[in-house]
């Protein structure tokens, strides 16, 4: 039954992200040649949506869906991971106009080239994985 939950919430992720037009490839490439507000609005939502999510979350105490409580890491003082990892992310998402968040999402609409950047991303995690401790954190 748990699982269930999940299915419903990829689904409805997918008909948003679908319908606000976020997995569109033009709309994408739009963005990153700064020609329209279309997706800088949808991630402008999305900050300020988790910003009160987070808010929330940390001043009611609620718990995951397991039950646990939410908790908090501090992150480190120094940025140079977030820069690199966040600049190394901007790229591909800019050369394969995917982020990783819709990817199946455009599976699921029949986008079946889509194949190839799930699998270049599974390969990245997988390196990542490999190198991780080697990478600064």
């Amino acid at each position: 039954m748990r699982l269930l939950r999940f299915l419903v919430v990829g689904i409805l992720f997918g008909i948003v992200m679908t319908k606000s037009e976020a997995v569109s490839w033009f709309r994408i490439q739009e963005m990153f040649r700064f020609q329209a507000f279309h997706m800088y609005g949808i991630i402008g939502v999305a900050v300020v949506s988790g910003a009160i999510m987070h808010f929330l979350i940390r001043k009611g105490k609620m718990k995951n869906i397991l039950g646990d409580d939410v908790v908090f890491a501090d992150k480190p003082k120094t940025y140079t991971a977030s820069i690199l990892g966040g600049t190394i992310f901007g790229l591909g998402w800019a050369l394969t106009g995917a982020c990783p968040g819709p990817l199946y999402t455009l599976l699921g609409q029949g986008n079946w080239i889509i194949l190839v950047v799930i699998f270049s991303a599974l390969l990245g995690a997988l390196a990542y994985g490999a190198l991780r401790p080697r990478l600064p954190h």
